[in-house]
């Protein structure tokens, strides 16, 4: 990874803490009113409304979207289409200048769906998107998620399923990232988000790339917030990727990305989604541990993994040791028989 890259993440991991605020001081505002606040504090850090960074910030060239979903909402997004011939920074691809324009090129290389966490928004994560576009040659379409940054309305669980699936559409309507292979990336409460909507697109989403995602919120409560687990039926925010992900056919590739010292996420409920990721057909498995990141593989496609990271936190895994070449590889192997 080009050297000049990682501060930028170093600094998003730093400024991302919101990203557990939601799930970490829910409280007794799980008591049915007043949870969606809580559960999407779309406002914090403060700022987070109208401070939102833009990829041109970084160098990225990059399309400012307003979509419209069915229920007349207005979200954000940010799309970043690839370029023929990039900065001396960007990794070369091979017959990249063979290729008659840049829309040719850009129909070549895989796009790349971000949903971030349920804090901040989605300019605090452009350094994340900056690895996908510049190291790994991605096309990358970044979304806001309603009540989110410059996105109109509230957050619901029903709101951010239609969010996902507006800019699905976009993008399978696109001229040009029509052609594409589409690979989902979630993060925490956006892990949620891309097994909703992978189950629902089989035949369009190719893959998905998640980290620190839960099996659901019902089933979160109990270990996050003890106390409170009496009160989880009252819940009405499910997110039942537990139920969901089996629906995901075994041929669609899964990177599974966990922190070991997740203190918003227990790592039990990755290792949980696994399991279940694992009966789609998946039989083999390797373990390895190399210096103070401990990786566990299981193959069933041959191009599924899961990795467990001992010293990732919720917000930090991204900046682990062996983090981003797990994910690079992962994409690459997506383009191989």
């Amino acid at each position: 990874m080009p050297s000049n890259l990682i501060p930028s993440i170093e600094s998003f991991a730093k400024g991302a803490f919101a990203t557990a605020t939601g799930l970490s001081t829910i409280g007794v505002g799980l008591l049915y009113y007043g949870q969606n606040f809580l559960i999407y504090p779309s406002a914090y850090p403060p700022g987070s409304r109208t401070e939102v960074p833009v990829p041109s910030d970084f160098g990225l060239p990059y399309e400012d979207l307003r979509l419209t979903t069915p229920d007349d909402v207005k979200i954000h997004c940010y799309l970043m289409v690839q370029k023929r011939g990039l900065s001396p920074q960007a990794t070369p691809v091979p017959g990249e200048m063979d290729t008659a324009d840049d829309d040719e090129f850009a129909a070549t290389r895989p796009t790349i769906m971000m949903f971030h966490g349920n804090g901040g928004n989605l300019g605090h994560r452009v350094p994340l998107a900056k690895v996908f576009y510049i190291k790994m040659r991605c096309n990358v379409m970044m979304v806001s998620y309603r009540g989110y940054g410059h996105s109109e309305g509230s957050p619901s669980e029903k709101g951010l399923q239609q969010d996902a699936q507006t800019a699905l559409d976009y993008l399978t309507s696109h001229p040009v990232l029509s052609k594409t292979p589409i690979i989902l990336y979630g993060q925490s409460i956006g892990g949620a988000v891309s097994i909703d909507l992978a189950s629902r697109n089989i035949e369009t989403v190719k893959a998905l790339i998640l980290e620190n995602t839960f099996l659901s919120l019902p089933k979160l409560i109990p270990q996050a917030l003890p106390i409170l687990s009496p009160f989880s039926f009252l819940c009405h925010q499910k997110w039942e990727s537990y139920a969901k992900l089996p629906k995901i056919p075994p041929s669609t590739p899964i990177l599974m990305l966990s922190g070991a010292e997740d203190e918003v996420v227990p790592k039990d409920h990755m290792e949980e989604l696994w399991k279940i990721a694992e009966k789609r057909g998946q039989h083999e498995s390797e373990e390895r541990k190399t210096g103070d990141v401990r990786e566990e593989r299981e193959r069933g496609t041959g191009k599924s993994r899961f990795m467990l990271f001992e010293r990732g936190k919720h917000n930090d895994t991204c900046v682990q040791p062996g983090y981003w070449t797990a994910v690079s590889e992962f994409v690459a192997s997506l383009g191989e028989p």
